[in-house]
């Protein structure tokens, strides 16, 4: 049998009889089974008859889930009623439909009269317009689909009678704008069904303490409790290094690909989990290529239509699929068929994520996780080893939390307009009553609001702004019913890259594209997607029309889609890289590489910031090994390039990683500390913002998620095209008229954070300041290699070229030692 008690998370639940919070037909069915319940299960019960909140940490398999649902079940089984009982949010629509099958079999199994469905952005018009009048007990949902039920006049009667809210992964969004979204709605139930109780669960928090605070109701951590989950064994973690030596540079894995069919081959169900779509495409490519057996393997991403996901889910859960090429939309919890192995492809970027996806195999309390992780490079192999020695201290990453954000509020403003009249002073108190909103001034509330009812001085004479007025009676409620229907079609947080439809010319739809990918194609080019090569017809409106082909295809790129290193990882790469102790543990060619730079250059101390200049093939070279993340590298790239042709140093280009800053130019660089002076964070950052396309960029999410641009109208949908124009319109009125509207202060608050790691570039810089050592050398060193090659293949045709430059770089090792 299976679902969320057998095997998965039935295996440590427990000999239930005796527990006095347990109803006997609850205690009676475990009994049968001869469970154990653990000790952090039984604490989610205590807290829930106390009515205290509680966040509970615990590793994947502990039974988390059960642990959340537990008391809900114990309630109902005692008290069944025909009312919405428990509110279930999860941050994504997979996880939420999975707990609903598995939550169906125990419920049945119990013999309960307990109904349970799911409402997201995939439930029917008529299935949603039914929950309003009769609920589900317990409705599993996302913040966006609770955020919108919260704007309908019937949202106080719904959700009257909720008992209990459960927040699933709460890592993966408590500190994003879908936190800010989801804790704003917190507040409202709280004022609608001021006795519920709040559970979170996590298996990834390094730090608990804002997630505490988070999750309560007065925005301080002491109001929830913190359980501790039990023990589970060790994961079972191996770096793989097949035959052949790890490649230089870039991030595909693709030298590994038979040795990881031979693992395909070897388990039941394996998971490969790739950080990027196009990395998933290209992994689905070169194991279809040598799949000799035909072994049924899959592919599942976000870009891919609801019916093909639909169809990887069922072929998953039917245990229909060997293998499923995957990325972070399967990260969270999903327990689908009987992996028993996850294969993490490139470099796993951070601990908490890569634990939370090793977690998807072995899903058993009593079984360690099983995974393997394939370096794409040799940088990626430092990486790999830094986050295995992490995990095995039990060392996390940290999350970084900032106040909420303004657009976020705005469109919360919105939908409590859309609900019913309110006061403004009424609605201040509940808003700063949760954390993300706890210090915000009242100047500002009011300022977002007098945005909302006419977006803002310069705009407050264009009818189609007037979306809230206040009335003689001091309330604030929606001018036109129209602006009612405008917020429903537009709410949201995620605002994704304008996209295309790819389908075939019979209709089928395969999935979508970004439209910037999709408008570079001409009829007659090919691409790989959804597992298939495809021909472009021709491109209609919101349309890709493609045809099956047998030609060669080329990839689809992705915005977005990079994941950043976290910080905690970079600072154990650096203390990596130094100990000579550490490196009897890598692989020969590893050690080769880093002996090599010892012997020839510097191998920095993990405070230090190595600042490498030589010349190669006619050009001069500049090489900052900081290890800040790509984001951070990209932006100080495009500066120091600025800050270069000033000094008449001629520069020709820069590339980037997640480890380096390589810029390159025709003049030689004597002094690279005048190119990383600090003050760039005050002077030429800001100038560079303010002129780039980040900042449009940003302003157009802003927009978009506070309302002031729609994506849907009734009956149609604007295109990427059509949002990037109005946005860019309105920004540019802004900025002449208005430059402090609180939209461009949004928009500037996320530029020059999510965008270009503002704080990490800061770091980057004062570490210069302060540590920076300039080796000088005659020709590139070991550890520039990487950024040579990323050079070479933007200057060299590949192939041949390619290889006489690996083999060139690769002669430098063995070389005899140089002079800095």
């Amino acid at each position: 049998m299976s679902g969320l008690f057998p095997l998965r998370l039935t295996s440590y639940i427990g000999r239930m009889t005796g527990n006095p919070l347990l109803p006997p037909v609850i205690a009676r069915w475990f009994d049968a089974r001869g469970w154990t319940m653990r000790p952090h299960q039984q604490s989610m019960l205590d807290a829930n008859v106390t009515g205290r909140d509680a966040l509970l940490v615990s590793a994947t398999g502990s039974g988390k889930t059960l642990s959340g649902f537990l008391p809900t079940l114990a309630e109902l089984a005692v008290a069944p009623c025909d009312t919405l009982h428990t509110l279930y949010v999860s941050p994504l629509k997979a996880l939420a439909n999975d707990i609903g099958r598995n939550l169906s079999a125990p419920v049945a199994g119990m013999g309960l009269n307990i109904t349970v469905e799911t409402r997201t952005g995939d439930t029917g018009a008529a299935v949603k317009a039914r929950q309003r009048t009769k609920p589900p007990n317990i409705l599993l949902t996302t913040p966006e689909s609770l955020s919108l039920l919260l704007a309908h006049p019937d949202a106080p009667h719904l959700f009257a009678s909720l008992r209990r809210i459960i927040i699933d992964e709460v890592h993966a969004f408590a500190h994003t704008k879908r936190g800010d979204l989801l804790a704003l709605c917190m507040a409202r139930l709280a004022s609608i069904a001021p006795d519920h109780r709040r559970a979170a669960l996590s298996a990834t928090i390094a730090d608990p303490e804002p997630y505490r605070a988070w999750l309560s109701r007065d925005g301080t951590s002491a109001s929830a409790d913190l359980v501790i989950g039990s023990g589970m064994p060790p994961p079972d973690i191996r770096i793989l290094t097949p035959s052949g030596r790890i490649p230089w540079s870039g991030h595909s894995a693709r030298y590994a690909a038979a040795r990881v069919y031979e693992d395909v081959q070897a388990h039941r169900l394996t998971l490969i989990f790739c950080n990027t779509r196009a990395l998933a495409e290209l992994t689905l490519q070169e194991l279809w290529a040598i799949n000799r057996d035909n072994l049924p393997i899959g592919i599942f991403h976000g870009s891919l239509s609801l019916e093909v996901r639909q169809r990887a889910e069922a072929a998953i859960a039917d245990g229909r699929l060997r293998a499923l090429v995957c990325t972070s939309a399967l990260d969270l919890g999903v327990d689908w068929g009987d992996v028993d192995l996850v294969i993490q492809l490139g470099a796993p970027k951070g601990t908490a994520r890569l634990l939370q996806r090793i977690g998807r195999s072995n899903h058993r309390a009593d079984v360690p996780s099983k995974a393997y992780l394939v370096p794409g490079n040799r940088f990626e192999y430092l990486e790999a080893r830094a986050a295995l020695d992490a995990i095995g201290e039990g060392v996390l990453d940290t999350e970084h939390w900032r106040p909420g954000a303004l657009d976020v509020l705005a469109q919360h403003i919105m939908a409590m307009a859309c609900c019913a009249p309110f006061e403004a002073d009424n609605l201040f108190a509940e808003v700063t009553g949760v954390a993300p909103y706890r210090d915000l001034p009242r100047d500002r509330f009011d300022e977002v609001l007098r945005f909302v009812a006419n977006g803002g001085y310069a705009l407050s004479h264009y009818d189609r702004f007037q979306r809230i007025r206040r009335g003689a009676d001091g309330r604030w409620r929606v001018s036109h019913p129209r602006f009612v229907t405008q917020h429903r079609m537009n709410a949201g947080i995620i605002v994704e890259a304008p996209m295309l439809n790819v389908r075939f010319r019979n209709g089928r739809t395969l999935g979508q594209v970004e439209e910037g990918f999709g408008a570079s194609l001409s009829p007659g080019d090919t691409f790989r997607f959804s597992g298939l090569d495809l021909e472009v017809e021709s491109i209609r409106d919101a349309d890709l029309i493609v045809r099956a082909t047998r030609k060669g295809a080329m990839i689809p790129s992705y915005m977005g889609a990079r994941i950043a290193l976290s910080t905690s990882l970079s600072d154990r790469v650096r203390s990596l890289l130094h100990d000579p102790a550490a490196h009897e543990h890598l692989p020969a060619e590893v050690r080769e590489w880093l002996a090599a730079q010892a012997r020839q250059s510097i191998l920095p101390a993990p405070d230090q910031l190595l600042v490498e200049t030589f010349p190669h093939e006619g050009m001069h070279h500049m090489v900052i090994h900081s290890f800040e993340g790509w984001n951070a590298h990209q932006s100080l790239g495009m500066l120091i390039t600025q800050r270069m042709e000033k000094a008449g140093l001629q520069p020709m280009g820069f590339v980037a990683n997640d480890y380096s800053l390589a810029a390159y130019g025709l003049s030689r660089i004597e002094d690279p500390g005048a190119l990383l002076d600090p003050d760039v964070i005050d002077s030429e950052l800001r100038e560079w913002i303010g002129r780039s396309y980040l900042l449009k960029r940003a302003f157009r999410e802003v927009a978009v998620i506070g309302g002031l641009v729609e994506r849907h109208h009734p009956g149609r949908r604007k295109t990427g095209k059509q949002v990037t124009f109005s946005t860019d319109l309105i920004y540019d009125v802004l900025q002449k008229h208005e430059p402090d509207h609180v939209l461009l202060r949004a928009a500037w608050a996320d530029a020059s954070t999510k965008l270009v790691e503002v704080g990490r570039l800061a770091r980057l810089l004062e570490r210069a300041r302060a540590t920076m050592i300039h080796a000088d050398l005659p020709h590139v060193s070991p550890l520039s290699i990487p950024s040579l090659v990323m050079i070479g293949r933007e200057s060299v045709a590949g192939g041949a070229g390619e290889d006489a430059l690996i083999a060139e770089l690769e002669a430098l090792i063995a070389s005899p030692s140089i002079s800095a």
